[in-house]
């Protein structure tokens, strides 16, 4: 069990394949990691340090994960935070040829373009994502504001998200995992994760925490992968995985942490 999972890296925090990489490997899945950034932090921080990568770097890591034969070996294709148009670019080839090699690949596209109705990526990443990714993409795990950004419907209800969905898949065939969703029907105080399959809805509904700690969504993706990189079904990957977040929030609340607390703390006196 294999997932090639491409986004950013961090030292200190955890998004990207720093809250992902974990998590997958948690799960029993081995993980090939590619970085497209290299930072010391997310940008919550009053200073940042490190940098996006070349295109040039992403690409030559990316040849070396074709030539160790790891796109045969793999069950999961993840591509998460891009950084540039180059690296955007650079990932979309590979995803092409990953998926001629390997017919039974999956791919799951994280678009990670926004959220709270701001664009925060460069100019040309989101024509990259738009027009190359997701229609090669088999499942995409977009929020709210990037499922609305992407498809060019609003979203207000079920009928709203079916029609979104069904505006970004087309004449394909492309299951959606929306975040951090709240309907005109969502109960008030929660937040909801919605799976949209073949036109059905699968809604699961967690209380909204007074915490908002980056890289839930990164992580979210990441199990979504593993439990799918272990032949489990859709439905239940997606329930699963926001069991296994609301989790983790809860515990980095209890802790009063700013950054997720993927591990749990041992027990008193071990």
């Amino acid at each position: 069990m294999l997932v090639i999972s491409i986004q950013s890296q961090v030292v200190h925090g955890h998004v990207g394949n720093s809250a992902a990489v974990h998590a997958m490997q948690a799960e029993g899945v081995n993980v090939a990691a590619v970085p497209t950034t290299l930072l010391s932090n997310h940008p919550r921080y009053p200073t940042l340090r490190g940098r996006v990568l070349e295109a040039e770097l992403v690409a030559d890591l990316l040849k070396g994960v074709e030539e160790r034969d790891l796109v045969d070996e793999a069950a999961v294709l993840v591509t998460g935070y891009l950084g540039s148009p180059g690296n955007a670019a650079v990932v979309a080839d590979f995803v092409e040829r990953a998926l001629s090699r390997n017919s039974k690949l999956v791919y799951l596209c994280d678009p990670v373009i926004g959220d709270d109705g701001r664009i925060y990526v460069a100019d040309g990443i989101l024509d990259v994502v738009r027009h190359r990714l997701l229609p090669a993409a088999s499942l995409i795990a977009p929020n709210q504001f990037e499922l609305e950004l992407l498809s060019g419907v609003t979203i207000a209800d079920a009928d709203g998200l079916r029609a979104a969905a069904a505006a970004i898949s087309g004449k394909g065939r492309i299951d959606i995992v929306a975040t951090g969703c709240t309907l005109t029907d969502t109960p008030e105080g929660q937040v909801e994760t919605i799976l949209c399959a073949d036109g059905q809805l699968s809604r699961f509904a967690t209380p909204r925490l007074p915490i908002r700690p980056y890289g839930t969504g990164d992580l979210l993706t990441g199990l979504i992968a593993a439990y799918l990189a272990r032949g489990m079904a859709i439905e239940a990957g997606v329930r699963l995985a926001v069991e296994t977040i609301f989790a983790v929030l809860v515990r980095t609340q209890e802790a009063g942490s700013a950054e997720m607390r993927l591990v749990p703390l041992p027990a008193s006196g071990t």
